[in-house]
Order: structure tokens, then sequence, then C-alpha cells
């Protein structure tokens, strides 16, 4: 395969064709997260409570591994786009390296903050060792899952996405289907509780690698890890960096935003914890899918931005834009209509499934225009401009949201929170227009 049909093929029949899988892939990893999280439910309401505690850093974990795959995706894309397959090589070669690196030191990183994280947001003994539990064997899968969203990326630059379709879902009906059988005990497997949930993820994530590994071998792609750029060279080094330290960061900061919030919340009462966690699993279902659209124009916005053709840039930004849009549109539909019954999966506490249709009702109304700092940032990141992008997240997690919960919560309790959201998406809106047209100028 020429991956010159990226700058030649229609636009929209080009964004459907790299997009389409990464969407199927993404839905079917939502499934995951609502169904994994089910499970966990089905224990008691201390082991969801715990599973929401330990998310952020869980999430930090994540955001790191696909963060710096960003950079790689884009700085490979961009070579390949210029037609220097040897410096395509190299970005590949040292960014698999140093991803490899950073998962051991969050393995081990990961495991030790827990106990002392988990303390700084409940004073229960129970919900503590339950997080403890599941952080220590999820996190000693750290490597697989980084090194799996590394190869994931590599296939992407080329425009190989429905073999990164084919190794996500595997994985992740894998997990799916273990997940019952580990917690509770069923067939062969044992009783393993809330370690089960864990584990389950940590088998599935190997079994990504293990297929994009066999992928790589047995059909390789145009890229190639190769040992003689196994000597880490400055300035691909500081390339890599360049993008993939802003995007971890964007993807971290909500892990830093769920604990400040779970720090306000946690003055009222455990139940909004609860909900917050229950609401990040659920918006999966809008962002994630949302984002296999975002990952399907990286390499592109990368390849053609490589390639000097900058009005299909701005017609495939335009034309994710919308398709964003509408999955977005959907989404507040949904939470609109039925709010009680999708809380209902995860808790049968009235109080519980109260507050949590009111959160969804207010936090689905900045749904919609979210979709233009979730395209312009991703679009940003492509383009190798990871500064930028990282200032649109930054206002969207931290510079605006923050202030307003805060402030919302002691005029309004514990709902201010949940309007803090769609405040910080409108700002956040307005502010990506203006930063994505200054920096693609």
């Amino acid at each position: 395969m020429n991956e010159t049909f990226m700058k030649e093929k229609p636009v929209l029949p080009l964004i459907l064709s790299m997009a389409l899988p990464m969407v199927l892939s993404m839905l079917v990893n939502s499934l995951y997260n609502i169904v994994d999280s089910f499970f966990v439910a089905q224990i008691s309401e201390d082991a969801m409570t715990a599973l929401s505690l330990v998310y952020p850093v869980q999430n930090f974990i994540n955001a790191v591994g696909i963060g710096f795959g960003v950079g790689l995706n884009a700085v490979t894309a961009y070579y390949l786009g210029a037609g220097d397959r040897p410096k395509a090589d190299m970005a590949a070669t040292q960014g698999t390296l140093l991803a490899a690196l950073h998962s051991l030191v969050m393995t081990a990183g990961g495991i030790a903050v827990m106990p002392a994280f988990l303390q700084m947001f409940t004073s229960s003994g129970e919900i503590a060792a339950l997080g403890v539990r599941y952080s220590t064997v999820a996190f000693l899968f750290t490597p697989a899952a980084v090194l799996g969203v590394t190869f994931e990326k590599i296939f992407q630059a080329v425009g190989r996405m429905k073999a990164t379709m084919a190794s996500m879902m595997c994985g992740c009906i894998a997990n799916i289907v273990l997940d019952p059988a580990l917690i509770f005990g069923y067939g062969p497997f044992p009783e393993m509780g809330i370690e089960g949930a864990a584990l389950a993820t940590g088998l599935g994530q190997t079994l990504s690698l293990a297929i994009y590994l066999a992928l790589y071998r047995m059909r390789p792609t145009q890229v190639r890890l190769r040992r003689k750029y196994l000597f880490l060279q400055g300035e691909m080094v500081r390339k890599l960096y360049s993008i993939g330290i802003p995007a971890a960061l964007n993807l971290a900061l909500p892990s830093l935003l769920i604990s400040a919030l779970n720090g306000i919340l946690a003055a009222y009462s455990q139940v909004y914890i609860l909900v917050l966690g229950v609401y990040y699993k659920l918006q999966t279902f809008l962002y994630l899918p949302a984002n296999g659209f975002v990952q399907g124009m990286r390499p592109l916005i990368g390849y053609n931005y490589g390639a000097g053709e900058k009005k299909r840039v701005r017609q495939i930004y335009q034309a994710v834009l919308c398709m964003s849009g509408i999955i977005m549109a959907l989404g507040t539909v949904v939470c609109l209509a039925v709010p009680g019954r999708l809380m209902g999966l995860f808790t049968h506490t009235p109080e519980a499934v109260q507050a949590g249709e009111t959160a969804l009702r207010i936090i689905s109304a900045g749904f919609l225009v979210s979709a233009v700092s979730i395209t312009s940032s991703g679009a940003l990141e492509g383009l190798g401009k990871g500064v930028p992008s990282l200032v649109i997240s930054l206002c969207r997690y931290l510079a605006v949201i923050l202030p307003a919960a805060f402030l919302l919560s002691r005029l309004l309790g514990p709902t201010g929170v949940w309007h803090a959201f769609w405040v910080a998406e409108a700002v956040t809106a307005a502010v990506s227009v203006l930063v994505y047209r200054r920096a693609a100028a």
C-alpha cells in the first residue's frame, strides 16, 4: 500500500475510510468501560467508588502512553508526507524505545503512590483497600498497555486503520468476556473480585499488543523499527517530546480535574463522587467515538501538512468538526431523555440515581459546543502544534472549570459543580476558534 492516498483521495471518503474503523473500535472500547464498571458495581457500591477514585491515576498513566504516541504518530506522518522515509523510521524506533522506558517508570510509580493517593479522598478503609487491590494488578500491565498504544500510532501513521481496529476490538472483547468470569469465578476461573476486573483489563491489553506484533511481522508496515536508530538522536527526541508532552498533558488534565472535583464533592457526600465517576464512564460513549474521528484526522492532517496541501488540511478539519458535532448532538438527546436509566446501570440507591439525573441533564448542555475544542485540539496535534493544543486543554480542564466549580458550588451546592462543565465548554470553544486560526494560519 502506498500512503500517498492520503493526499489524493477525496476528503470525505478519505476521512470515513480512516476514521470509521477507529470509531467502531472506540465504541467497543466504550462498551468495555460500561461493562467493566457494571460488573464492578455488582460487587458493592464501595467497589464502584474505589474504581472512581483510582480512575484519575489510571487515566494519567494512559494519558502519558497515548500522548507520547500522538507525538510519535504526528512526527512519523509528517516525514512520510515530506518523503523522508529514513526519518520516519527513526521517529518510530526512538519513540518506541522511549515509550518502553516511560512504561517501566509508571508501573513502579503508580503502584507506589496509590495507598497515599486514595487516603486523600476517602476515610473509608474498605474503599481504600479495594482501590489498592485493583490498582496494583492493573498497573502491572502498564508496559503492555503503553507498547500497544505505541504500535497503534505507528499503524495509524501509515493509514492502516483496519489493523488498529482489529487489535483494539479483540482486546476489548476479551476484556468484556473475562470480566464476569474473573470477578465472579465462572467456569474454570477462580472468583477474584475486584482484582479479577483489573486482571481482565490487563489481559485484554496484552492481547492487543500481541496482535500488533503479529501483524507487524506478517504484514510489515512502510515504517520499520530499525536497530541502527536505537541510539537516541537529540533533534528527533526533541521533536517527539515537543508534541508528545503537550499531548500527554492534554490527556492527563482530566485526571487533575477529577481529583480536584472529588475534593470539592467529598465535602458534601460520597454519593457525588460516585456520580462523577459514573458520568466519566458514560461520557466515553460520546467522547471516544468523537476521538475516533480525531485519530483518523491526525495522520491525514500531518501528512498533508508535510506535503504542503494546506487547502486539504482545512477541508479535513471542517469535515471532522461536523462529524463530531453530530455525535455530541445525539449524546445530548440521550442524556436529556433517559438520565435515570443510565445512572441505574451502576447504582440502585435512590439518592445517587436522583443526583445522577440532575448531573447528566446539566452537564449535557455543553456537549455540542465541546466538538469545537476537541476537533481543534486534535488538528493542532496533527499539525505538530503541541503548545497551542495544550492551551485549549488547559482552558477546558483547568483554567475555567475549576474556578467555576469552586465558586458555583459555594452558591448552589454540589449542583454548581455540574454547571461548571457547560460553562467551561462554552468558554473553551471560543478560545479554541481563536487559537486554531492563529496557529494554523
